[in-house]
This record gives structure tokens, sequence and C-alpha cells, in this order.
């Protein structure tokens, strides 16, 4: 019961003016503090000169970005055209080797990037993990894939590997560690499904072929290697009616976002304010909480853009890869707290879903997620922060769970069967608030610092107390009722049931079929149970 409830079209009029509202009134703070504050030390740090017809600096304090679209595109650009050139020629002329000719392209671009030395530690990893995969031992496969993936993540061993490479090339750094992360996770991918394979093994050969992708080497997302392999192999390389439209109108979408952050980036310090405390501690709680909003916004905006701009590559070459991530500004529920799908793909299938069996006795979906959770951890590096960050999404997680499970119990879901479609959503969304804004803190924590998230949480919670706590819960409100109508109108494209439209009066709508929120990514839903948000 929520998702297929209509609302009166005045009350979501309401709702939409009100964020609209709230949106440019953080923006103008957060404008007015990135254009006072320019001859401050942080400032001079790290908002270099920008455009010069424009007047304004440019806020680079995010390295990641900058050598993407600003310092080594000529390189990117480069090296993904020469892709695909040769995937398009030999799409043409021998489809049934394409794959074959992905691996090649890959190990001389990597080799002409990073040095043989480079490709030779990969193939080294390459080869023990396949090894070890022919054993056919699952837990075997996960020790060594982890315990490979740790030398990446721990010093002594991320010094010694790294002296394999040499060179002068400032974007290496990058590429040394992109590389080998996403190898290792590949091989991984590939040893647990050599496992399931019954009859004999996968050759070493597929497993270079799908590690030295080059769209997908550096930068991710992870395919898992059963739809790699299924696909890259698929000699029938027809398109559907309008595909070749769609993907240049991504590709364009992607090119015009871009744009857009860089004009924001030029009037909009967000990335460099939250570093500098005493800053943050004279602007207002308005503008502080939509720093900390905007922050995840632009990180969910460059994950999408980056992904994105492979994926598109990607779908030239005939491949399905994961989608982007879903935006921060639609999530409420932890069970879509993911920035990489392929990474929560690659987690769900082979720990969580394996671990967590049918997801409805406790203890097994806690040991799921607290694996889960840890190979989360050791994925973004081993730190505090890190661990803080898993550990308080891990528990937000199986809250969420628990306190489902206890609101189908009685009298809850008597009382919730009395009232009206209307009124069960808008109390739903009340708790959909609070849930919002712990993914906003927790997350927050690892994207900036565990300073700036405390005097987020102190200012919004204690500080501005009532009246910030109150008008912010109250404009959240208003965005997730904005959020559950999108859903509710998905609802109605995907569901052949004819559901009524919203209702211009504030009447009952009528009895419809109870329909589950939120549920959780790659997870078995059983329709005749409600989750309580």
């Amino acid at each position: 019961m929520g998702v297929k409830a209509a609302l009166p079209r005045y009350e979501l009029y309401f709702y939409n003016v009100v964020l609209c509202m709230a949106m440019l009134w953080a923006a103008r703070w957060i404008s007015d503090v990135s254009s006072s504050n320019s001859n401050r030390k942080t400032f001079k740090t790290s908002v270099q000169p920008g455009w010069y017809y424009s007047g304004r600096k440019m806020d680079t304090a995010d390295v990641e970005w900058m050598m993407w679209f600003s310092t080594f595109r000529e390189h990117i650009i480069f090296a993904l055209s020469g892709h695909l050139i040769f995937a398009k020629i030999c799409s043409l002329l021998a489809p049934q080797y394409r794959s074959l000719v992905f691996m090649v392209y890959g190990m001389l671009a990597v080799c002409t990037s990073m040095g043989w030395a480079y490709v030779t530690l990969i193939l080294s990893h390459c080869v023990l993990l396949y090894s070890i995969s022919l054993v056919k031992l699952r837990w075997l496969c996960f020790v060594a894939g982890l315990t490979t993936l740790a030398t990446f993540k721990m010093e002594p061993f991320i010094s010694w590997q790294a002296g394999f490479v040499t060179g002068s090339f400032e974007l290496r750094p990058l590429l040394f560690y992109g590389g080998c992360g996403f190898t290792i996770m590949r091989c991984m991918s590939f040893a647990l499904e050599n496992c399931e394979k019954k009859d004999g093994n996968y050759n070493i050969l597929e497993l270079l072929k799908y590690n030295f992708y080059l769209p997908f080497f550096y930068f991710g997302p992870i395919m898992t290697f059963d739809k790699y392999y299924i696909q890259a192999n698929n000699p029938n390389l027809t398109r559907k009616d309008g595909e070749m439209w769609n993907i240049s109108l991504q590709g364009l979408l992607h090119l015009g976002v871009i744009m857009i952050v860089a004009i924001l980036l030029h009037f909009m310090y967000i990335l460099t304010i939250p570093s500098d405390m005493k800053l943050l501690k004279n602007i207002s709680d308005w503008a502080l909480v939509g720093l900390a909003y905007l922050n995840l916004v632009y990180d969910w905006v460059k994950a999408a853009v980056m992904f994105g701009v492979i994926n598109t590559i990607s779908r030239l070459d005939h491949l399905d890869p994961p989608k982007p991530p879903k935006c921060i500004t639609m999530l409420y529920v932890f069970s879509e707290i993911h920035f990489d799908r392929g990474i929560n793909d690659f987690l769900c299938k082979y720990v969580y879903n394996y671990l967590g069996g049918k997801h409805d006795n406790v203890l097994d979906e806690l040991i799921a997620s607290l694996c889960t959770f840890g190979i989360a951890a050791l994925w973004l590096g081993p730190g505090w922060v890190v661990f803080i960050w898993a550990f308080l999404n891990c528990f937000g997680r199986n809250l969420e769970l628990l306190t489902a499970k206890f609101f189908t119990m009685e009298p809850f879901i008597s009382i919730e069967m009395a009232i009206s479609e209307s009124m069960s959503r808008r109390i739903r969304a009340v708790f959909n608030t609070f849930n919002f804004w712990t993914i906003v803190l927790y997350n927050v924590l690892a994207l900036n610092s565990l300073e700036f998230a405390q005097l987020v949480a102190k200012r919004m919670l204690l500080k501005g107390f009532p009246f910030t706590t109150i008008t912010v819960m109250f404009v959240t409100y208003c965005l997730i009722q904005l959020i559950k109508e999108r859903e509710r109108r998905q609802a109605l494209i995907d569901d052949p049931d004819p559901i009524p439209p919203p209702v211009p009066i504030p009447t009952a709508p009528s009895p419809t079929p109870t329909q589950t929120d939120g549920a959780p990514a790659a997870q078995p839903v059983d329709p005749n149970k409600q989750k309580a948000e």
C-alpha cells in the first residue's frame, strides 16, 4: 500500500513549489559564500583559474573529475576512439572474433600507457586466480581474491607492486589502482563462475578477453563474467529499432551534463567549501544542509557521467552494461544506496544473495550484510572513516528490515488496512523522511570528512532545533512525496491493470492491490508482504 495511492493534484503542486523554493534558497546562500570568500586561503589552493571570459575561477578540488574531463581528456578520447574504430571494423568483417580483437587492442593500449611491467603484473594475478579457480572451491576463490585485492589496499604491498610502474605520465597512479582493483574483481567473478560450470573449465583466454576489454579496464563498471561471456561471444549483432538513436541521445545527454557541471563549478564551490571548517561555522544552517545535499548530488552526477560515457561505448559494442547509479535524490531506503551498480550486482550475486538465501532469516540476513559491507570496505580501502561508513550503513540496512517485519505484525497491519491508501502514503513518507537524512549523513561521512558530517548533524538536529530541523524535514517530506509520485506513474506504465489517475479533490481513492515500496536491489520480493517505510 502506498506506491499506487493517488494524491490530489493541488497537493503535488504545493510540494513542487516548496521544493523549488527551498533549493533556490540554498543555492543562493552557497553562491553568495562562493563569491564573497574568494580571498580565503582554502580557495587559493583548490580554486584555480577557469574560463577567462567568465571572470570566475573554477573549483578543482575533485582530482578525478579534473583528470577525466580536463587534464587528460585527450589521452582518454584517443584511446577510446581507437577502440571504437577497431571494434567497428571487426564487427563488419569478422564478428565471431570481436572479443579477441577487444582483448588485443586493450592489452596494447594498457602496455602503451603503463608499460610492459604493468601488463606482466596484471597477467600474473590473472594466472594466479585462474589456477585457483581450477580447484572449484568457492571459499578458496574468495580467500585468494580478497587477499590479492588487499595487496593493492595495504602497505607495504602497495608500494612494492607500484614500483613495477615507472615513468612520468601523471595519470599513471590513478590508472594503476583502477586497473589493478577492477582486474581482481573481474578475476573473482571469473573464478566463481568457473566453480559453477559443471562440464569442464573456461580457458584462460576467456579470462583475458574479459579482463582486457578497454572501456571497463581502468574505470569499470564491473560486468559479471557470465553476462560478458554471453554478450561478447554473440555473433548476432543486429540492433533493435531506434537503438542507435537512443545511444546517440545518451551520448549527447552526457555531453550536456558535463557542460552544466563545468558551469556550476565556476559559480558554486561546493567541493572546496566543506574543507574549510572555520567558514562552515559562519554560514547559515540552511546553506550548510544544502551544501551537504549538493555534495551527494554532485558525486552521483560524476558517477553517472563517468559510467554513462563508458556504457555508451560498450553499447556501441553490442553489450548491455550495468545501469548508471540511482540518483541520491530518489533514495529513501538503504537497499538502493549504491553509487556503482556494477559493484552492487557483483556483491548481490556472489555475497548478499548467496549468504542471505531468501532473506527471511534475521541471522542469515545479518551475516550476509556484514560480509557484503566488509568487502565493500576493503574495495574502498580500509580506514576508520570507511569502517564507520560501512558499520552505519550495515546497521541502517538491518534496522530497516527489522522495522519492516515489525510493522507487518498486529495491530499495525490492521490499522493500515483501516485507513485510506493516500493517508498510508503520507504516513510512510514521514518515516522515509528520517531515513533519507540518515542516508545523506552516512554518505557525507564517506565523501567529505567526519568533522563535516558531525557539523551538519549538530546544526540540523541540535543547534538548529526546532526551526531548522522541522523546516528541513518538511522540505524532505515534500521531496519524498514527489519521488513516490514518480514511482506511482512508473507503475502505471509497467502494470497493465488500469489505476485511477490523481484525484482532483481530496476524496479517498478506490481500493487497489497492495505493493511493497523500496524492495532491496537484486532481492526476491514477496508480493503478499508489505514493507513499512
